[in-house]
């Protein structure tokens, strides 16, 4: 990794590793943690934390004396995509309550830790806001992104 990133390094990893396993589309086992070290030109830790990002989004699976592999079949879109994707599939208007993190946690099989990581960043994006005593509330819809 030639330059530092303001995302986080292990996030650049991160996306280029699903972007990888969607190229190749098999099912095959992902190349050691040293390989991918040095094919990112990464530590470690860095390679351990995109994969743990990953795994958290359902797109890989660890197996025991076996390594990291894709995980088998399910959406392999980011925790973030399928979270902003929800205001379109629940047909939430401005205004409307966003579920809450226990319910997101069920229902993408997500730890509390990445489920508030996504709400921040959907905050950020200006998607939701905070009502106090309220929970969330849908800010703004998402425009659309071009599918391949």
């Amino acid at each position: 990794m030639p330059q530092a990133s303001p995302r986080g390094t292990y996030m650049v990893v991160a996306e280029a590793l699903r972007t990888e396993i969607q190229e190749r589309e098999g099912s095959g086992v992902l190349p050691s943690e040293a390989e991918l070290m040095r094919s990112h030109g990464v530590g470690r830790n860095t390679i351990r934390r995109a994969l743990k990002v990953l795994e958290a989004d359902g797109v890989v699976e660890s197996v025991p004396g076996i390594g990291w592999r894709p995980a088998g079949g399910g959406d392999r879109r980011s925790l973030a995509e399928r979270m902003t994707d929800l205001i379109s599939e629940e047909s939430l208007s401005v205004g409307d309550t966003y579920p809450s993190e226990a319910k997101l946690c069920e229902r993408f099989g997500a730890s509390r830790t990445a489920v508030r990581r996504v709400l921040a960043q959907m905050e950020g994006n200006g998607l939701l806001t905070t009502v106090h005593g309220k929970g969330r509330t849908v800010r703004a819809l998402p425009t659309p992104t071009a599918q391949p």
